[in-house]
């Protein structure tokens, strides 16, 4: 009986006892936890970049996946599931949240080109009323059998005026062509500054108001025909273009994607002008958050400034943030105004909101007086030396950025930006020709 009995407490106990968990092989754990280093590595060198190709991804994320399912209560499974999770996530891109405070420089430029673009388009439907333009401009008039007169020192309204792709050289100058055989052509001349004078005012509107307006540009052109002459449109082998004639017409005024009308005006400095561009730099200067740079500014600083000076279109001040060596010619000159272009049109399309890593600073030139290591072995008096002998002291920093677009998400790797400084002077941008 007590036998029995004993049998029965043993066999309840079994039953009531605790199962024991399974854990999962050490191989399997040992195999998973070396592909997942290795993707974390891969994560790790992406620096928050989600175009990136991870080679040990799938293998990782499926071994671990495999032991989760077959030993969910191991801790080592557990652990692994957890680093796998953050890996996933980093791999997908660096996120950060867009406030208001960071798109203010977008709705800024939206109210400055409205008001520009309300301008321009006044101005534009007065011009028509004023000159006068010819109502019917297609089909054009043969010259061989229309009165000249009618059509000499007239104005017109040309539109879909394609440049550079009509533009062609002819025996007479060069032009610009509208229109085709069938229905007669118009040839806006190239030859006076009246054509480079308002375009190149549509590249300054570009610059310092709107960014977005692009280089696909659909112009459309008020000029007065002078004259008319023979000419082959396009003399390209393959078209094979008769020669045909064609009124000739001085530009002057170029109204581009009904937002920005330029005016051609010999007593101007550039030319010509844009309306409204006197406004401009008024308009801007209420809605600068940074207007110089501090002396003392460190190389994180310097690159904040940078970066703000160009989303909020303050080109004296992104002059300012860059060393004066690097716009010391005519080529750099233009090499400054083609990258300032550059990063508008980034920051119109591709990110919104630019961060900074601290800097790395090394001495590249001269003694390195902050070099606490070697100046631990280095008496007053030869310091002194060798600062005498090393020259005006030349420091390199490098900053890295990251850039996020508006949804919030990284936009590539980081990119290293070089500044420099002279003896205690102010800190430069030095590559200011870097993406951020």
């Amino acid at each position: 009986m007590q036998r029995k009995l004993s049998a029965v407490l043993l066999s309840l106990a079994i039953l009531t006892s605790p199962v024991m968990a399974a854990e999962a092989p050490f191989a399997d754990v040992d195999k998973a936890n070396y592909f997942l280093k290795e993707f974390e590595k891969e994560v790790e060198r992406a620096q928050g970049a989600s175009n990136t190709r991870f080679f040990h991804k799938t293998d990782a994320l499926t071994r671990i996946k495999q032991l989760n399912e077959q030993y969910p209560d191991d801790p080592r499974v557990k652990e692994l599931m957890k680093r796998a999770s953050i890996a996933v996530q980093r791999s997908m891109g660096d996120f950060r949240q867009i406030t208001p405070e960071m798109l203010a420089y977008k709705t800024n430029e939206e109210q400055m080109r409205t008001r520009i673009k309300k301008m321009n388009e006044t101005e534009w439907n007065k011009q028509q009323a004023d000159k006068n333009v010819l109502t019917k401009v297609f089909p054009a008039g043969d010259p061989e059998s229309v009165n000249i007169q009618d059509y000499l020192n007239k104005y017109v309204v040309l539109e879909n005026v394609l440049y550079p792709s009509n533009m062609f050289g002819g025996g007479s100058g060069d032009y610009i062509s509208v229109g085709k055989v069938s229905a007669g052509y118009y040839f806006i001349s190239m030859n006076e500054r009246n054509w480079y004078g308002a375009y190149e005012a549509i590249r300054r509107y570009r610059s310092m108001v709107d960014a977005s307006i692009g280089d696909n540009l659909n112009f459309k052109v008020l000029g007065k025909i002078t004259s008319f002459v023979r000419e082959s449109p396009d003399s390209s082998v393959e078209k094979k273009s008769p020669f045909v004639w064609g009124w000739i017409v001085v530009p002057e005024m170029i109204y581009a994607n009904d937002t920005v009308l330029a005016v051609y005006d010999p007593n101007n400095d550039n030319s010509g002008y844009f309306i409204g561009e006197e406004l401009v730099d008024k308009i801007k200067d209420s809605w600068y958050t940074v207007k110089s740079v501090p002396e003392d500014a460190d190389p994180k600083k310097v690159m904040e400034i940078f970066a703000t000076a160009i989303k909020e279109k303050n080109y004296k001040l992104y002059l300012d943030c860059i060393n004066p060596d690097r716009r010391k010619t005519d080529i750099g000159t233009s090499l400054l105004r083609y990258h300032w272009d550059l990063h508008q049109n980034r920051f119109q399309d591709e990110y919104v909101y630019v961060e900074f890593d601290d800097p790395k600073i090394t001495v590249i030139k001269g003694f390195d007086d902050t070099n606490d290591l070697d100046t631990y072995f280095l008496n007053e008096n030869q310091r002194d030396q060798l600062t005498k002998m090393g020259g005006e002291k030349e420091e390199l920093a490098i900053v890295y950025s990251r850039a996020y677009d508006k949804n919030g998400k990284q936009i590539g790797s980081k990119n290293p930006h070089e500044l420099r400084r002279k003896g205690n002077g102010r800190w430069y941008v030095n590559t200011y020709d870097i993406r951020f």
